[in-house]
């Protein structure tokens, strides 16, 4: 497949107009390897946007490409940290701002893929530091939830801000206390307050497309994506971590994969039990990040057939991304440098 939407390609014009694509959907829909054909076509990288890829060590359990998936495209924001340090959105996306910033400068499109919801808003929106911690309010709110049952906090959020609950994990209490705290200090749902935010930090001219498939397929593939992280070692992967004392109590070590492996290496449940949890929480995540990014106004989705490669779900999206660029180049002033170079770009395509 070979693709050129800018030829030449123009510093001056990435620089000015900004253009971003980013591919987001849920696991195991097949962002990865249509996110490589599309990087190798328009001769950039994979910025990725997954906040269980940036740990080192975990990579059965996260999905990380291999060398071999990669097929030499470089990938960029993953391997970050160890499993006990710290990441959060912010430091994210202020690594994710200086890729997109180099690539821009030296005349590439950004080529962002992955289903974090929250990292992408934040490249594209920017962070909303919101109102200060209330200690005793949440002191509060961790007391009752300690004296009801497991649910009740995501319920109380459910009632105030039924958007945010319905996005955040049931047990996800520490993002739950935040929005109910919002809720208390600004009268008003965490979820409006991120609407009516809007960063002038960064203004890029985005493309998100979002690719789906049908449930079925879509948890056919899940359930193959488990058997296959099992051949390859997850469990053993898991064993490692924890004999390298990365307890069950870290952030890392609860995500999905490793909490069911590491129930089971601890005797909670046997092997079929912790299997069965695994495709079952898959599946509810891959719901959770369509339920986040069907509420994003500016994705447009692409459905992918059962028998359609990625090599056809890759051209597809190219053809998106050529209307793209030719929209910003009737967009830029046709006398402008850089209403001509777009122009000119677009005509190369």
């Amino acid at each position: 497949m070979t693709y050129a939407p800018l030829t030449p390609h123009s510093s001056l014009l990435t620089q000015r107009l900004k253009p971003l694509v980013v591919i987001v959907g849920p696991t195991a829909v097949g962002k990865s390897q249509v996110g490589v054909l599309v990087a190798k076509a328009l001769g950039t990288e994979v910025l990725t946007a997954d906040s269980r890829q940036v740990y080192r060590g975990m990579d059965i359990g996260t999905d990380k490409p291999g060398p071999e998936e990669r097929q030499g495209v470089p990938h960029r924001l993953i391997d970050l940290v160890e499993p006990d340090q710290p990441f959060n959105v912010g430091v994210y996306r202020r690594q994710a701002l200086a890729e997109i910033e180099r690539l821009h400068r030296t005349g590439r499109i950004p080529l962002v893929v992955g289903g974090t919801g929250l990292y992408v808003r934040a490249l594209i929106r920017g962070l909303w530091a919101g109102p200060s911690a209330d200690w005793n309010f949440r002191e509060r709110l961790v007391g009752e939830a300690r004296e009801k049952d497991a649910g009740y906090l995501h319920q109380a959020l459910a009632r105030v801000d039924p958007e945010s609950a319905d996005r955040l994990h049931p047990h996800d209490h520490v993002k739950i206390i935040r929005a109910l705290e919002v809720h208390h200090l600004l009268g008003r749902p965490l979820s409006d307050a991120h609407r009516r935010h809007a960063s002038a930090e960064a203004s890029y001219s985005p493309l998100l497309i979002g690719l789906i498939r049908e449930r079925e397929a879509l948890y056919r593939r899940i359930e193959a994506r488990v058997e296959a992280q099992l051949a390859k070692g997850l469990v053993r992967e898991t064993q490692h971590l924890l004999e390298n004392g990365y307890g069950r109590h870290l952030g890392a070590m609860k995500g999905l994969g490793y909490r069911q492996m590491a129930g089971y290496l601890a005797g909670d449940y046997d092997h079929v039990e912790a299997v069965r949890r695994l495709k079952r929480d898959t599946r509810h995540f891959a719901k959770r990040q369509l339920t986040w990014f069907r509420k994003e106004p500016e994705v447009a989705w692409l459905s992918i057939g059962e028998r359609e490669s990625s090599e056809e779900v890759a051209a597809r999206i190219l053809e998106r991304v050529t209307r793209f660029l030719s929209h910003l180049a009737t967009r830029s002033a046709p006398g402008t440098v850089v209403g001509k170079l777009a122009a000119a770009a677009s005509a190369g395509g």
